[in-house]
């Protein structure tokens, strides 16, 4: 039965560690971790959700992709578990976007990240994946990968002036 994680908070120095490879991605653990996952990711409002973030120190991302209060116009996607994922290659060209963080209520930042990447993993069933993402679930991505080397998207940001609070992004979402 799958369950809603605590999800940790900025200051917490899992967040700030190096996760460690997953060794056998069809494990029991390893399988009820992406479950709840998904599950803790939705319950969140979240696009995307790294290991990490639920106190688990695994290379282990769910991108999930869809509509929600803090991304209304994501695109839908199934949530897709990625083990072990390395970015293979990327995009000269960087976008900066608005990204907000599950482990760091309340604030968003403008972030630049690649147009494009193409990221290679292991899916839940232990089967290698190539595969190329562009845009928004390219930024989803990154920002989970960050995760799983102890980086937030508060480092990436080029200046404090790109950030803003998060009642302050809603009320320009609406205007």
């Amino acid at each position: 039965m799958t369950q809603t994680r605590e999800i940790i908070q900025l200051g917490n120095p899992i967040l700030r560690s190096p996760a460690l490879p997953v060794e056998n991605p069809l494990s029991e653990p390893i399988q009820t971790l992406i479950d709840d996952l998904i599950t803790t990711g939705v319950a969140a409002n979240g696009v995307g959700i790294a290991a990490p973030q639920v106190a688990q120190s695994y290379c282990l991302v769910v991108i999930a992709s869809r509509p929600t209060l803090r991304y209304p116009h994501a695109p839908f996607m199934e949530p897709t578990p990625m083990l072990n994922p390395q970015i293979i290659s990327h995009s000269s060209e960087v976008v900066k976007g608005w990204e907000g963080c599950l482990s760091v209520p309340g604030i968003r930042g403008l972030v630049p990240r690649y147009q494009a990447i193409e990221v290679e993993y292991t899916d839940r069933f232990g089967q290698r994946k190539r595969q190329e993402l562009t845009d928004f679930v390219a930024r989803i991505f990154q920002h989970e990968y960050d995760h799983l080397s102890g980086k937030v998207f508060l480092d990436r940001v080029e200046t404090t002036l790109d950030l803003i609070t998060e009642q302050e992004y809603q009320k320009q979402l609406i205007a």
